[in-house]
């Protein structure tokens, strides 16, 4: 089980409004400290944990010493790095945008993935969060099919290696030919 996954903050007290005022997660703790306990790096920090209903919880730093983050060298690094919660059906995750849209907060979605339905959006830290409900109860099963295509695009990536080929087209080509999105549209 999931203890907590812990991102950074340059606002605790909007954070801990977003997260408990919108998203309905508890404040359930707060540690501050002087120093990392595990680094022992001297930064004085706020540490915060926001409760889900399965008793995990989403972790907060604030560090006043730490610089801004710059721009992230390519938009996708915005996109992929995100914290997705479930909800039981698409029926909630609906809910759940009309809710946050009524909050202010701006959603993308919903959008079917064949394997789950999510809706998109941010924190006031910029963090992108998904709510989203699995519609295929082996979304998560699939590691037979999860290996071979790991060891496909290991193999793609090392022959492109080997021959000089351009990465990111070898790359581009695997992914077309094998998007989930568009056998779905083939297959049916």
């Amino acid at each position: 089980m999931l203890s907590h996954v812990a991102y950074i903050t340059t606002d605790t007290a909007a954070t801990a409004h977003f997260f408990e005022r919108v998203l309905g997660m508890e404040l359930v703790n707060a540690v501050l400290d002087d120093a990392i306990p595990s680094t022992g790096e001297p930064v004085p920090y706020f540490h915060s944990f926001f409760r889900m209903t399965d008793g995990s919880t989403v972790a907060f730093f604030e560090a006043p010493e730490l610089p801004p983050l710059g721009p992230p060298p390519h938009p996708a690094y915005n996109t992929f790095q995100h914290l997705a919660m479930q909800v039981d059906t698409k029926e909630q995750v609906d809910e759940w945008f009309q809710w946050l849209q009524s909050q202010g907060v701006e959603v993308l979605g919903p959008v079917d993935h064949q394997i789950i339905y999510s809706i998109y959006f941010h924190e006031p830290g910029g963090i992108r969060l998904e709510i989203t409900t699995p519609l295929s109860p082996k979304w998560n099963d699939n590691a037979e099919a999860a290996h071979a295509s790991l060891d496909d695009w290991t193999s793609i990536k090392e022959d492109a290696r080997r021959s000089g080929r351009d990465m990111v087209a070898v790359l581009a080509d695997l992914t077309r030919q094998r998007s989930h999105r568009r056998s779905q549209e083939v297959g049916g």
